[in-house]
């Protein structure tokens, strides 16, 4: 039985490689190409994507997805879910996670893929029974992480319970590209041993071993894999999807795709990426392989953003201590997986406790609210004298965050309402106010202009 492939060049691999930026008009001429290939799904939404379209590329990301859908007849369409957090940074009420869900469903999106920053399944159980009442294909997540509290035991504990709650497939998601070849065989064959559902592997070459990863996946019967077309592969993004297919022609895992529908997409994004190079948009250094990732479990894009950092601050000379840093804050906060939000909270703090010469002497809001239970339970219990010296007396929370937020959709439609041009803006609202509320009035009056066609490329979206 051969595998199968979910295509990331429309979501992930431009957001790992060029911040986001492709255009929908970048994108519309290939998705008849890539519907004709045969791949298990097209992932071109959710994750930064929304926040892209509207805060760099003055467009509709709703517009975007009903037009991919219009010209993919054969394919089904996959988003990036951030579970409770939807696809901004904070937790929505259950309300707007709901209504995010049908909505996303009715313009187009087949599968959902929901991750918690923490693994923990009480911030998905809102978005999972919202894509089985709209008849979605609920895709959970385990974020992938090392640690002493996380291993192949813990993993596919987590795999179980989240079959038990109606999820029609698992994702193993490494968005640092942690996972080395012969762990991710011990992987795949315990969680076959335990699932019955689909597992699908998503990784990042930013270390150099994804495609070894994914051959070793392979071997232990994993369903499907996370690849991005040659031109927009490697690096930060994922493995290259031709080399795959050819690898594994004529074995018992043959992918079944051809090579030549293959290269007349690969054809189409050559020159795209080669503009992109000549715009800067592309730059080489996300291209190269960067083996800091497995001595430090840091995140490529967390990487760049503890640069920028520290040169803000024009302490550039503590980079090394940052990194050394990093995992002893990671250990006092519970070992939370390094994803967005928690691999920009750990990180920040991270930089503080060096610069200031004084571990927590300076605390951000936002860890305190990791500490606190805000974002959810850690995958370690956090000790009680930490817990003291960072929120002191303040109650914290253990029960589900989002039980803490009551409903906000009808409050947000009167606020937008003077905006509103279709259904879905409410949403766009809910997730990005003032961005959205921008480009509102751009697209009402064409007024307002970014700076160059894809935005300013000093802002990045930061996100997984």
């Amino acid at each position: 039985m051969g595998f199968k492939i979910t295509e990331t060049v429309l979501r992930d691999a431009h957001q790992s490689l060029i911040a986001t930026r492709m255009t929908t008009a970048d994108i519309l001429p290939a998705v008849e190409l890539l519907d004709d290939v045969g791949y298990h799904a097209l992932e071109c939404w959710g994750g930064a994507t929304f926040d892209a379209c509207l805060r760099f590329l003055n467009e509709d990301p709703w517009d975007r997805l009903r037009k991919i859908r219009d010209k993919a007849k054969k394919t089904k369409l996959q988003m990036l879910f951030r579970g409770q957090n939807i696809l901004g940074y904070r937790h929505y009420a259950d309300d707007v996670v709901e209504y995010f869900v049908q909505k996303s469903i009715a313009n187009g999106i087949d599968i959902i893929r929901i991750f918690d920053a923490l693994n923990d399944p009480r911030n998905l159980r809102t978005a999972i029974a919202a894509t089985i009442k709209e008849k979605g294909h609920v895709q959970a997540c385990i974020s992938y992480t090392l640690s002493p509290v996380h291993s192949t035991e813990a993993f596919t504990k987590l795999a179980k319970e989240l079959e038990e709650t109606g999820a029609n497939s698992i994702c193993i998601k490494d968005m640092a590209g942690l996972l080395l070849p012969y762990t991710a065989y011990e992987l795949i064959k315990a969680l076959k041993e335990t699932v019955k559902i689909p597992i699908e592997l998503h990784t990042h070459y930013t270390a150099g071993t994804a495609s070894m990863t994914y051959m070793k996946a392979i071997e232990a019967g994993v369903d499907i894999v996370d690849c991005s077309i040659s031109p927009m592969a490697l690096g930060t993004s994922q493995p290259p999807t031709e080399p795959l297919v050819k690898v594994f022609e004529g074995t018992p895992f043959d992918s079944g795709l051809s090579m030549d529908k293959l290269n007349k997409v690969r054809t189409y994004f050559q020159p795209l990426r080669e503009q992109y190079l000549a715009e800067g948009l592309l730059d080489t250094k996300s291209l190269g392989v960067d083996v800091n990732t497995l001595l430090y479990q840091v995140p490529g894009g967390m990487l760049s953003n503890l640069i920028s950092q520290l040169k803000q601050a024009g302490r550039d000379d503590k980079f090394y201590d940052v990194l050394e840093e990093i995992p002893r804050v990671r250990e006092d906060a519970g070992y939370p997986p390094l994803v967005t939000p928690t691999s920009q909270i750990v990180g920040t703090q991270a930089v503080l406790n060096v610069i200031m010469g004084e571990r927590y002497k300076q605390v951000t809001k936002e860890f305190k609210g990791l500490i606190k239970g805000e974002y959810g339970k850690t995958p370690a219990p956090v000790s009680e004298e930490f817990r003291k010296q960072i929120i002191g007396d303040e109650e914290p929370i253990t029960d589900r965050p989002a039980d803490h937020i009551p409903n906000e959709l009808d409050k947000l439609r009167a606020e937008v309402a003077p905006y509103m041009e279709q259904d879905e803006d409410v949403l766009s609202y809910a997730l990005f106010d003032k961005v959205a509320l921008k480009y509102f009035e751009y697209r009402r009056t064409g007024k307002y202009q970014v700076d160059t066609a894809r935005g300013d490329m000093k802002e990045k979206v930061l996100s997984v």
